[in-house]
């Protein structure tokens, strides 16, 4: 009852391995917050099923140096911890789709969230607005397992989507031939749901803290956006 946050060290893999050994009973007598992002985001989606709220942000592995960026990173995350209500702005993407959007916030890692598929773990996105972010992956991989969550339904009933980094990405011949803003506008072109790019959050040391499971606002201020996020 005392311990009111659970900070993962690093991500990585093994939470699709632990999480149906994991015994939620008492941690939903006594909810607190659980923090990560990457290989967290089984986490995050389970939590959501059980209506917790969580926190997608920086881990202890993101302490090993200085910079300006990291220094975003560790004033968002201390404002999520502490229950502060949060306010970002953000350059408008030329690609984005839609001006405005308001919803609960889910999502995490793309790749993870594709794993999830069929599983209890999946969070519902009906009304919901979906974030997502990506390292390490070739284009044609990111396009299979966007097409892949499309084909579930994953897309269907949501009231946006989020985009965050997507870093490091593969490249490969022949060439994917188009961005990942196309790519991902491509996927979803048949779904009348905002779509918004830009937003610093992923696998960069510039990692803005998100609640997954609040609600958030999202609007377009001119040639900038803003998202806040409400406890």
């Amino acid at each position: 009852k005392a311990i009111k946050a659970i900070w993962c060290a690093r991500g990585g893999y093994g939470a699709m391995r632990v999480i149906d050994n994991l015994n939620f009973e008492k941690y939903k007598e006594n909810p607190k917050w659980i923090i990560g992002y990457s290989d967290i985001t089984v986490l995050h989606a389970h939590l959501n099923k059980l209506r917790v709220a969580s926190i997608h942000g920086m881990m202890g592995v993101n302490l090993d140096r200085e910079s300006a960026e990291l220094d975003v990173s560790k004033a968002t995350f201390k404002k999520a911890l502490l229950g502060e209500n949060l306010k970002y702005k953000f350059a408008k993407n030329t690609n984005n789709k839609g001006t405005e959007a308001k919803g609960e916030l889910i999502g995490g890692n793309l790749t993870l969230l594709q794993h999830l598929l069929g599983s209890e773990s999946l969070p519902n996105t009906k009304d919901k607005l979906i974030f997502i972010e990506e390292i390490g992956e070739y284009k044609y991989h990111i396009d299979r397992l966007m097409q892949s969550l499309k084909r579930a339904g994953f897309f269907k009933n949501c009231k946006g989507l989020v985009v965050g980094n997507f870093s490091n990405i593969k490249s490969n011949n022949p060439e994917w031939g188009s961005s990942i803003e196309s790519l991902i506008l491509d996927v979803v072109k048949n779904y009348e749901f905002p779509v918004f790019f830009g937003f610093d959050a992923g696998h960069e040391i510039k990692n803005q803290a998100l609640i997954l499971g609040a609600n958030i606002s999202i609007e377009t201020l001119g040639d900038s956006m803003e998202l806040k996020i409400n406890h």
